[in-house]
């Protein structure tokens, strides 16, 4: 064996203190970086997600609807689920409505007695197109993109529109496998 000075034995012990606390630093880096290719192509944020049956939303009636976070984790829970706003126009066309006001991002209810989405929190208003009707915010409702697959309500999940998008980007609607298309 060799004679390890007093110093020497602290440097090594430093050293794979150092190196082992550089390991645990590194975990959720490399873990970060490799998620993408570890999630799958189903995974994210980027998907669509159903709502469920068309039944279950009437024709001339708006549903609250909710869907689990696509992006949400096992831990997350009941804060995963997110409501939306179904609108059922003619039994193929709808409009699937975040459920947040666009002035500050309040929950808006809908009230089917005036045919009114309104906000809690500061007055807003919003028609049953999700037009904006009164009230500070200066736009309408937020439009999920959605297509009926099967008979399914299907929706874009995690691609809000924003007002920066063309009209022509903020219409998505396909109609597959639905007994009409």
């Amino acid at each position: 064996m060799s004679d390890l000075s007093r110093r020497q034995m602290f440097l090594k012990l430093a050293a794979a203190f150092n190196g082992a606390i550089g390991v645990v630093l590194a975990i959720p880096i490399v873990s970060y970086l490799f998620s993408p290719v570890t999630r799958g192509e189903n995974a994210g944020y980027d998907r669509w997600i159903p709502l469920g049956p068309i039944d279950q939303f009437p024709v001339g009636q708006t549903r609250l609807a909710t869907y689990r976070n696509p992006g949400a984790s096992p831990t997350d829970g009941e804060t995963a689920e997110i409501p939306c706003w179904v609108r059922n126009i003619d039994g193929n066309k709808l409009q699937v409505f975040a459920i947040n006001c666009a002035h500050l991002g309040c929950p808006v209810r809908w009230f089917p007695q005036s045919r009114l989405f309104m906000c809690p929190c500061h007055g807003g208003a919003y028609y049953e197109d999700g037009s904006r009707a009164s009230g500070p915010p200066e736009r309408g409702l937020f439009e999920y993109a959605f297509k009926i697959v099967d008979g399914a309500v299907h929706i874009k999940a995690g691609e809000l529109q924003t007002p920066g998008l063309s009209s022509a980007t903020r219409k998505l609607i396909q109609i597959e496998g639905h007994p009409c298309a």
